[in-house]
């Protein structure tokens, strides 16, 4: 059976004056979750559940927001009867979604919402699912890549080839996200598949380290930590040490167990399906 090795930390950063970001651990099978310590999770047959959340909104609405995505993600992932992997996320972010938009018609809950970056592990392979711009990352073999597609304005400009990544990266726009978890009364799940292989390791984060923290960053601190809660700790004061304007939370999960070894010259993108994507906003026309 194969395994995942889990730890999360989230940080309200230098600027916030509270954390309007939530995480997620969740085993499944044997209903629990992990917070505040480093795990090991055998992957039963309901699998393991990894989420970032990343809320926004006044008067602590994004608090709201975030948590309720989080507990609504799980409470849907836990209910609902063992299905197609990308099927069963897929209906659980869209009842978070509705739940939130629900709330969100409350007085003083008014334009509350959030991002989502799920991770859903069972068997042998991770289904990702995306909202926003939280971001999922893939550390495999000394390299590391972006496993999820920004859902931003300045993502579109990079795409368009109407901005480079480098100015995007420096673009007073870039917080301004396509769609939320709650914004409306329905989103587009952005969905991946993703063969794990030994050793591999799992980042998800809310965009609070990825706006502060360069990929090779990111990379150079999993490459040289010891162990996983100094490596969420480095990562955190890292974003810190460049600004911290924004709340900052990090997962790291890594594998082990009955998992397929790497393959020479086999590279991530021939283990990564997308099965659906975002449509750029002039597919929305």
């Amino acid at each position: 059976m194969m395994s995942l090795t889990v730890y999360g930390q989230t940080d309200v950063g230098l600027v916030r004056p509270s954390n309007e970001d939530d995480f997620v651990i969740a085993d499944l099978t044997g209903r629990n979750l992990i917070r505040g310590q480093i795990a090991r999770l055998e992957v039963g047959v309901r699998g393991v559940l990894l989420a970032v959340s990343d809320g926004m909104g006044g008067e602590r609405a994004g608090e709201v927001a975030s948590a309720l995505v989080v507990a609504s993600l799980v409470r849907s992932m836990d209910a609902n009867p063992i299905q197609q992997p990308h099927a069963l996320v897929e209906a659980a972010v869209e009842m978070a979604n509705r739940e939130v938009w629900q709330a969100a018609q409350k007085p003083g809950r008014e334009k509350m919402g959030a991002t989502l970056t799920a991770v859903f592990v069972q068997g042998t392979s991770m289904h990702i699912a995306e909202v926003g711009d939280s971001r999922a990352y893939l550390l495999r073999e000394g390299t590391l890549v972006q496993l999820t597609h920004d859902q931003s304005y300045v993502q579109t400009l990079v795409d368009l080839g109407a901005m480079t990544r480098e100015e995007a990266e420096h673009n007073p726009m870039k917080n301004v996200i396509l769609q939320a978890m709650g914004s409306k009364s329905a989103v587009t799940v952005a969905l991946g598949k993703l063969s794990l292989r030994q050793r591999d390791c799992i980042l998800i984060c809310s965009d609070g380290l990825s706006n502060m923290v360069s990929a090779a960053e990111i990379k150079q601190v999993l490459l040289t930590s010891s162990r996983m809660d100094l490596a969420c700790s480095a990562l955190i004061e890292l974003a810190k040490k460049h600004g911290g304007g924004d709340n900052i939370t990090v997962i790291l999960a890594a594998v082990s167990g009955d998992v397929a070894p790497l393959v020479a010259g086999e590279d991530i993108s021939t283990t990564l399906e997308i099965l659906k994507e975002f449509p750029a906003p002039s597919q929305h026309a």
